[in-house]
């Protein structure tokens, strides 16, 4: 049954990135992907903290379905490396390989600290007493 609550947690997150993708690219514009960046580097950050948060040596004990659905459910399916790498494909034939590489660069360094960060949040979290 874990399956169908990863499912779940896919189409959850699915909504939530064609809603705050659309959103990024309605205020700053379609032109670069900064939808999918922040989609990503969002994403990564939740998934950094939940990591952390429900881990063996969490603050949270949570049981292992549930963390399957929010992390490979919810998170999975809001983040995008496929619209990335689409994205990307679609900049380098285009002739645009300034604005791939700028992709690529900023995308991996943005979710790489984001994840460390929530990793950061998280671990100070649980080093908090009472609560």
């Amino acid at each position: 049954m874990t399956w169908l609550w990863i499912a779940l947690g896919s189409a959850i997150g699915g909504v939530g990135r064609y809603w705050a993708s659309g959103l990024v690219a309605e205020r700053v514009g379609a032109a670069f992907p900064w939808g999918t960046i922040t989609v990503n580097v969002v994403g990564s950050f939740i998934i950094g903290f939940l990591a952390t948060l429900t881990g063996p040596d969490g603050r949270l004990l949570v049981h292992p379905d549930a963390r399957q659905f929010l992390m490979l459910g919810i998170c999975g399916g809001f983040t995008t490396f496929s619209s990335f790498s689409l994205q990307t494909l679609t900049l380098l034939r285009d002739g645009e390989w300034l604005l791939a590489a700028a992709n690529i660069a900023l995308s991996v360094a943005a979710c790489l600290a984001a994840v460390v960060l929530g990793h950061v949040a998280a671990a100070a979290l649980n080093q908090l007493r009472g609560a």
